[in-house]
């Protein structure tokens, strides 16, 4: 029997925003947000993990996939949760996402295609089954393109684009599904992506992510009615990717 890879230690949370009232971290890629009986081998979580860090309570306003890394915003009351939770529910809330994907993205497509919601056979086994698709909107932007002379499969070249991404709704992993639908799944992503393209870039990058980052949430604050833009870098391994892809190599650019 195989034995089951050693945790990651992620160590200290990066800080990008805190005020008396919210503080927002940079999660990183793999950690879960909150304790949850399907990992129950799981000993991190970025909630408790804030708490500690901060010393006092944190509630968490949204949520971030495990394996998408960026802007993760806690409330530090529960009154100031339950008010941007408001503005999460009235849509004034703007996110940003980053994603790589596989071939060339048009250079602008609006995508409004609702969603069946995705139900776990443990955790939602006593869901609704039936539910109807719920509304999904994702505006997508592509910033670059780039084709390399390596055959995979049929094709003689690989082709990666990377795309700027605007949910408008909150669908459990809609800008997945919605990249799917468009042919343009997402580097890493091992339930909606494409297999042999993610396992080259294991191979030629060293690559184990989930390619999508939340770079961006923006708001006008509940208290102060200050507008308020909480980013969150790329990182160096996804900039080496974008210098041998002949993207720009600096922060900034993205």
């Amino acid at each position: 029997m195989s034995e089951r890879p050693a945790p990651i230690e992620y160590g200290e949370l990066t800080i990008l925003y805190q005020d008396e009232n919210y503080v927002a971290i940079d999660k990183p890629s793999g950690l879960l947000v909150h304790r949850s009986f399907l990992d129950k081998h799981e000993t991190q979580f970025a909630m408790q993990m804030l708490r500690d860090q901060l010393g006092q309570h944190v509630f968490p306003v949204h949520r971030l996939d495990r394996p998408t890394s960026g802007v993760l915003l806690f409330a530090l009351s529960s009154e100031a949760a339950r008010d941007m939770n408001q503005l999460f529910i009235e849509g004034t809330i703007a996110k940003r996402y980053l994603a790589l994907v596989r071939g060339f993205a048009p250079e602008s497509v609006f995508l409004d295609k609702a969603l069946k919601e995705e139900l776990d056979k443990i955790a939602d086994k006593f869901a609704d089954q039936d539910k109807a698709p719920q509304e999904a909107q994702t505006q997508f932007n592509c910033l670059h393109q780039a084709a390399l002379p390596i055959p995979i499969g049929k094709y003689p070249t690989v082709r990666y684009s990377l795309v700027e991404c605007f949910p408008k709704t909150g669908r459990k992993h809609q800008i997945r599904r919605h990249l799917k639908h468009l042919s343009l799944p997402i580097i890493g992503d091992v339930n909606h992506g494409d297999n042999q393209h993610n396992q080259f870039f294991r191979e030629h990058f060293e690559l184990r992510r989930l390619m999508l980052f939340a770079t961006e949430l923006s708001f006008v604050h509940p208290y102060s009615n200050e507008p308020i833009t909480i980013k969150a870098p790329l990182g160096e391994d996804m900039l080496k990717i974008c210098k041998q892809l002949g993207w720009p190599e600096q922060e900034k650019d993205y």
